[in-house]
């Protein structure tokens, strides 16, 4: 990105929305590039309507990632712990996550904007103290925002059950496509020596990618699994459980890998799979949309919303079930051409659109 015009806070006369980027500081998060496309695309059109109202709050590795003519508030943790002079001119301060901090005290002219991508913590396996506290912590950013975003149906009847709303207006407004880069002649990370499963996504508990491994039965395929290696403890689990089947040389585990690779691995792999216990949306699986791959995803909280009839579904985890959805919908994929179906499914999720939804929200506000 170029011409990123970074400030502090007395340059910022006239500026009213502010949008908290602090989880930015996670590069290989999905977090990471809904902020940043939120930002780009809200600011693009704001813009176009000849609207200079939002500005960024940025951790100062970040002042440069937003696109031409982005206005970035350097965080300061020290300075801003106890003074907040860019909240002099802002009228609306949008939150883009549940579990960050919301930086405006309680007042009549700063609007809070809340967007909740999860109550993941109902759907994991978490003792009721651990969902007790996070739901608390939910509660709270609830009932000092003014309005609240959910990333899909399935959050927001999650958010009206668990939490106390107070008749504040929740907006569901679905993420939009994560731009893919074009895939590279052969990846840097890893080239598959045989026709491949692919996954992607924190490497943890959560995302279940453990249950994938017997699919390796069929000595024809290999699983290849990207993503920030999240909990060594059950990466370690699933290389002994790999090799307690014979198939450890199969499971490909290759921690983060780049844009580029990962456009690779989706236009080449056999099939993709998200097997998760718990999405507050499935953005993984809107960009493998876009190369009409089959889908093979948890029959759990958001996924079949964002999959419909395009995807195929795990109803359970049982080796002999998913090894039978595997197969049957291989052939289904095969006999009814799915691709064009799931690229066309891939294509409602557009950020243009989601940030024109996003600027509606912000006008009730204004």
């Amino acid at each position: 990105m170029t011409n990123t015009h970074s400030t502090d806070e007395s340059t910022m006369t006239g500026r009213k929305i502010i949008l908290d980027c602090d989880l930015m500081r996670y590069r290989h998060s999905g977090l990471y590039h809904y902020c940043l496309n939120l930002g780009n695309y809200v600011n693009r059109r704001l813009q176009a309507e000849n609207k200079d109202l939002l500005s960024f709050y940025v951790p100062k590795e970040e002042r440069n990632s937003f696109e031409h003519r982005a206005r970035c508030i350097i965080e300061k943790r020290w300075h801003h712990r106890f003074f907040k002079p860019f909240l002099w001119n802002c009228a609306v301060w949008h939150a883009p996550f549940q579990s960050g901090r919301i930086i405006p005290m309680p007042d009549k002219k700063i609007k809070v904007l809340l967007t909740i991508h999860d109550l993941n913590c109902l759907h994991e396996d978490k003792s009721a103290k651990e969902r007790r506290q996070s739901l608390l912590h939910t509660q709270k950013l609830v009932e000092r925002a003014d309005a609240i975003v959910c990333i899909s149906n399935h959050c927001r009847k999650d958010v009206t059950d668990h939490l106390e709303t107070g008749g504040k207006t929740i907006h569901v407004i679905h993420n939009g496509t994560h731009h893919v880069h074009t895939p590279p002649a052969r990846p840097v990370a890893y080239l598959p020596a045989r026709p491949f499963v692919f996954t992607m996504g924190y490497v943890n508990r959560k995302k279940n990618f453990h249950t994938l491994i017997p699919l390796l039965k069929d000595e024809s395929i290999e699983l290849v699994v990207a993503g920030r290696l999240d909990e060594p403890d059950y990466i370690t689990g699933m290389k002994e459980t790999a090799a307690a089947l014979g198939v450890a040389d199969r499971l490909q585990i290759l921690g983060p890998v780049s844009e580029e690779d990962k456009a690779w691995y989706l236009q080449h792999c056999l099939a993709f799979t998200l097997p998760s216990l718990a999405e507050g949306f499935g953005a993984p699986v809107v960009e493998a949309m876009a190369f009409g791959k089959p889908l093979f995803l948890a029959h759990r909280t958001s996924l079949p919303e964002i999959g419909q009839e395009v995807a195929f579904y795990f109803r359970n985890f049982d080796p002999a079930h998913m090894q039978q959805v595997f197969k049957q919908g291989m052939q289904e994929y095969q006999r009814n051409g799915l691709a064009a179906k799931i690229i066309q499914r891939g294509n409602e999720f557009t950020w243009e659109e989601k940030a024109a939804d996003y600027c509606r929200v912000y006008e009730t506000l204004l």
